[in-house]
């Protein structure tokens, strides 16, 4: 039945698209049109805030590459007893207490040491670490944000399809309805007949199960507007417990005919932002691979410290002092560190190689799925009107060759069921071309 197809279709929509719930600014007053629909879900869902948040960290990331550009000064104070006669001389001498009258070298006896200093040391080259560590955080935030613009593509997509879910279960519902009146209009009418011996009982029966059978669709489909209700109030970060009316129906303009595929294709690879983070991955393991190879390189570093020294932290400018001086150092044997961690970042930039592979494969088969999608939703729906119009009609005869008495009540039943299914095919066909529109547009990227 076709029913239960639009009700399952529901069911895998809340499977797939349910997401949590967070606070937000309240529910809309007015019937929300599609627009509204995706530009409040925009505002209020959680997981765009997330995704915002990882844009966020990566710039704290990038802030944490250009640290390494800047000196870098401590302040500290240090404390030092020994009675050891090297050095405790060497505290003495750098107290400026020298007296070489009343000092035995031998026992110059235990001494306190305080020393406060201010230390500056600056990163002259390092072979090209800090360059290439920066520009792959600088392509971390743009990846970020290529991320945010695919949870975006995906969450208008999934907001499109509960919204177009709830106007099919709600038309389906209509046709429900519909058919339970005319059903119990025809029993009620059939009844009397009986009543007065010109109509077998057999026929009351039947249409006595119709008018279950009838009743137990429009159950279902009232069920699946309840569903089809909270799948959209979640995408939009509300409480189920809001509520939530929407103005459009299902029964508008139904979309163009898909372009040809390599048409779709170019627009897919120029502008999808998920082929576009992967590629900005590929860069980042390229300059995380080249800030591995540069440990192999010198590393040089200028330090300048002052500071004074005292036994009793008493600050004297006749006991200060400062070095300057200059580090060069090269790895010459760390255990295989270093080769190990190129390994590793060439390992990594081959992974992002291939998940960029996998991630244009995996458009290509999202962009075809849904360009034949479309195509079979929009043939179907076009035999679906013509479907309705011959079922209308074919209703309309068989109800007045029923009120004259020419066919059984058998023959109408099958009618009204016949009737009952083209339009729900309609509304099927109608829902999976407007669902096949939207996957479309994520897969070309068209959302972003």
């Amino acid at each position: 039945m076709r029913t239960l197809y639009i009700m399952n279709s529901i069911k895998l929509l809340l499977i797939s698209c349910l997401l949590s719930a967070t606070a937000y600014a309240g529910p809309p007053v007015a019937p929300l049109t599609l627009p509204q629909a995706i530009d409040y879900a925009l505002a209020n869902n959680p997981e765009l805030n997330i995704m915002q948040s990882r844009i966020e960290q990566a710039q704290n990331q990038l802030g944490l590459a250009m640290a390494n550009y800047y000196p870098q000064i401590k302040v500290g104070l240090s404390y030092q007893y020994s009675n050891n006669p090297a050095e405790a001389f060497a505290m003495i001498i750098a107290q400026r207490r020298l007296d070489f009258g009343n000092m035995d070298f031998n026992h110059p006896g235990g001494v306190d040491n305080y020393r406060p200093q201010i230390t500056a040391s600056y990163s002259l080259y390092r072979g090209g670490q800090d360059y290439h560590q920066a520009q792959a955080a600088q392509l971390g935030v743009e990846t970020s944000e290529l991320d945010k613009s695919a949870v975006r593509n995906r969450l208008v997509n999934h907001i499109t399809a509960a919204y177009y879910g709830q106007l099919a279960a709600t038309d389906a519902h209509t046709i429900s309805q519909r058919s339970v009146a005319a059903v119990q209009s025809e029993l009620a009418q059939s009844q009397t007949r009986y009543q007065a011996g010109t109509v077998l009982k057999s026929d009351v029966l039947s249409l006595q199960v119709q008018v279950a059978e009838a009743k137990e669709a429009e159950i279902q489909t009232a069920n699946a507007i309840d569903m089809a209700n909270t799948i959209l109030k979640t995408l939009l970060g509300m409480s189920v417990d809001d509520p939530l009316p929407i103005k459009e129906t299902l029964a508008q303009a139904l979309p163009k005919n898909p372009a040809a595929f390599p048409s779709l294709l170019t627009q897919a690879l120029t502008q999808h932002p998920e082929l576009q983070a992967a590629q900005k991955r590929i860069a980042i393991a390229e300059q995380q691979l080249a800030a591995a190879k540069g440990a192999y390189l010198p590393r040089a570093d200028a330090v300048v410290s002052y500071g004074s020294n005292s036994k009793n932290l008493e600050y004297n400018t006749n006991s200060d002092n400062v070095s300057v001086g200059l580090q060069v150092e090269v790895d010459v044997f760390n255990g295989f560190a270093t080769r190990e961690k190129v390994k590793k970042a060439g390992h990594e930039l081959d992974a992002a190689q291939e998940a960029a592979r996998q991630t244009r494969l995996q458009i290509e088969n999202e962009l075809k799925s849904a360009q034949l999608k479309l195509q079979e939703a929009l043939n179907r729906a076009d035999v679906a009107a013509i479907s309705v119009e011959n079922a209308e009609e074919a209703l309309r005869l068989v109800n007045e060759q029923r009120q004259a008495g020419v066919v059984t009540v058998t023959r109408y039943i099958e009618a009204e069921v016949a009737r009952d299914k083209a339009h729900t095919r309609q509304i099927s066909a109608r829902f999976d071309a407007l669902r096949a529109e939207a996957e479309l547009k994520q897969a070309t990227g068209f959302w972003q």
